[in-house]
């Protein structure tokens, strides 16, 4: 995808200026961008691969801890049996790097059809079809290295097994126990699922970082969909048209909106009024004050909470139904606290919500000015004022230009016409978003796949086990909370884990990124991202407890008693 976007900014700069080299490409801080990206994706999945596979062989080998002890009963060396690990593994890639290969090439045929046909803007010019060599090396690459380096420690675990394992069976999980599991805090079904997650102390410890690298990769990247919507903020009352007064007053007739909205190619037409430095006083203080006054209709205010620009405890029900009630811009040192009341043309206002920045300046900065923002009842009952001072424009995906240049006619000598349709920059930040969530779903995926592939292992390990405790009279039912438990202890631990890391990491991130640059930007528990994470993770525990339990279940303590 990286080298697509190269092709599409080389195609960008060719038609500019005509010639491009490869030193132009190399300056252009598109291209650098995207290369840095595709190096920092390729550590992070790189490192939720090893983990994986790591922990993957980790269990088959616990699983073939007599079948490392004949081989070495027979003469293999232990340097053998760690390229015998390696081998093994590394045969996975026969058929794994082909397979990933070819799906990544789907894969990013489809993305780049989704942005040009679907996101359009900039992304027009992306090539739909390419194959790109670096890639497809970078791919295979990606596969050697994830094994070869996953495999190490199970590798390096198999070749200390003795020789007399082979007779002892599986030492793993027959070695002696010094001291009963404690049911003291749970029942004993409970308690023997959570000694089993910890008996084994490097599958712990990879199972863990697995669940934590996925909440921390979740929180950080979701401090970039934070960035970009501060460095292209997108507003659902974002409009196409704007035509606003020639000397910013109130001078648009109040029916142009009507008219204008039964034309060819309009969405919807809605319309603002302002009274700047208008005499105020607050909260009853002695002195007087000025503030500037603007009027929003209903979609305009539906807009605000929308797009969450109000801070927790505004009440835009009291905006819409009562004329006495208002909006008012905020920022850190702001005064203004909701309830709070100013007397503007001899009638008293309530705040009812505060913006959680100022969207009518450049900074998002107050600088001391109050601007209230009221509905159009209350606006036109303050001030008498009915015409508008800037009239806001949405059009249908099918305007055409000459329904642009109606609209246009019609405005005439009597507003300023100014169409910004070429200047969204939705496409952009559909396709960053996209991409970033994408990303995240691949690490939750590999995260959900390991988990449910370590609780698969470790069953199959200790079927005799459980097999003996079928004979003793444990149930079904307490096998399966057993394992459940398990699954769980696994979660819990790399969830306290990942949330110790990642939001320490979350903030951090917020403030280099965000903070630093944007004032009025204040740093808040991100909830709703680590409780979609937190969401996905436990649907992975219970996905993990589900399919070995149904296994045991479909056996016989025979059958468990006499597996090999």
């Amino acid at each position: 995808m990286a080298e697509m976007g190269v092709r599409m900014e080389q195609t960008r700069l060719l038609s500019k200026h005509g010639n491009v080299s490869l030193q132009d490409l190399g300056h252009s801080e598109m291209v650098q961008s995207l290369y840095l990206a595709a190096v920092i994706l390729f550590v992070l999945i790189l490192a939720a691969g090893v983990l994986m596979i790591s922990s993957s062989l980790n269990s088959t080998v616990a699983q073939r801890t007599k079948f490392f002890g004949m081989m070495r009963c027979i003469g293999m060396s232990r340097q053998q049996i760690i390229r015998f690990v390696r081998l093994e593994a590394l045969n996975w890639c026969k058929t794994a790097i082909p397979a990933g290969v070819l799906l990544g090439i789907l894969a990013a045929w489809i993305l780049c059809a989704v942005l040009r046909f679907l996101v359009g803007e900039e992304f027009s010019d992306i090539p739909l079809f390419g194959i790109s060599k670096i890639g497809i090396a970078s791919g295979i690459l990606m596969g050697l290295i994830t094994v070869l380096l996953a495999a190490s420690s199970p590798a390096r675990r198999a070749s200390k097994v003795s020789p007399i394992a082979a007779v002892a069976g599986n030492p793993e999980y027959t070695k002696e126990l010094h001291h009963a599991v404690s049911t003291r805090f749970f029942k004993i079904e409970t308690a023997l699922g959570i000694s089993h997650a910890v008996s084994s102390k490097k599958n712990l410890a990879l199972m863990m970082s697995s669940f934590a690298l996925s909440i921390l990769l979740f929180l950080c990247f979701s401090v970039l969909v934070d960035f970009v919507g501060y460095l292209m903020p997108q507003s659902s009352s974002a409009a196409d048209i704007t035509i606003s007064s020639k000397d910013d007053s109130n001078s648009l007739d109040s029916q142009l909106p009507d008219t204008i909205c039964n034309m060819e190619g309009v969405k919807r037409v809605f319309g603002r009024r302002s009274c700047f430095q208008l005499p105020a006083k607050q909260n009853g203080k002695s002195g007087s004050d000025t503030v500037d006054l603007i009027s929003y209709d209903n979609f305009d205010l539906e807009c605000l909470a929308k797009d969450g620009m109000l801070k927790k405890g505004s009440d835009l029900s009291k905006v819409y139904e009562n004329d006495h009630y208002v909006f008012a811009t905020w920022d850190k040192d702001s005064p203004l606290k909701i309830g709070d009341q100013i007397q503007v043309a001899g009638t008293k206002l309530i705040i009812a919500g505060l913006l959680k920045y100022d969207p009518f300046s450049s900074d998002g900065l107050t600088d001391g000015q109050i601007t209230l923002i009221a509905s159009n009842a209350t606006f036109v009952r303050l001030t008498g004022i009915s015409d508008y001072s800037l009239i806001l424009i949405q059009t249908t995906k099918d305007a055409s230009e000459g329904d642009v240049a109606a609209i246009q006619d019609l405005i005439g000598s009597s507003g300023v016409f100014h169409d910004s349709r070429g200047q969204s920059t939705a496409g952009t930040y559909t396709a960053f978003v996209f991409c970033v969530y994408g990303f995240l779903a691949i690490i939750t995926l590999v995260t959900i796949l390991n988990i449910v592939n370590t609780i698969s292992m470790s069953v199959s390990a200790r079927i005799k086990a459980y097999g003996i405790m079928r004979a003793v009279g444990m149930d079904e039912h307490k096998i399966s909370k057993m394992i459940a438990a398990e699954a769980l202890t696994y979660a819990l631990s790399g969830c306290f884990v990942g949330c110790a890391v990642g939001l320490p990491a979350n903030k951090w991130l917020y403030d280099c990124l965000i903070t630093s640059h944007f004032d009025y930007a204040a740093w808040a528990l991100p909830v709703k991202p680590l409780l979609i994470i937190l969401l996905f993770l436990f649907f992975a525990v219970a996905a993990a407890s589900c399919a070995p339990s149904k296994r045991i279940r479909s056996l016989s303590t025979v059958e468990m008693l006499n597996d090999q």
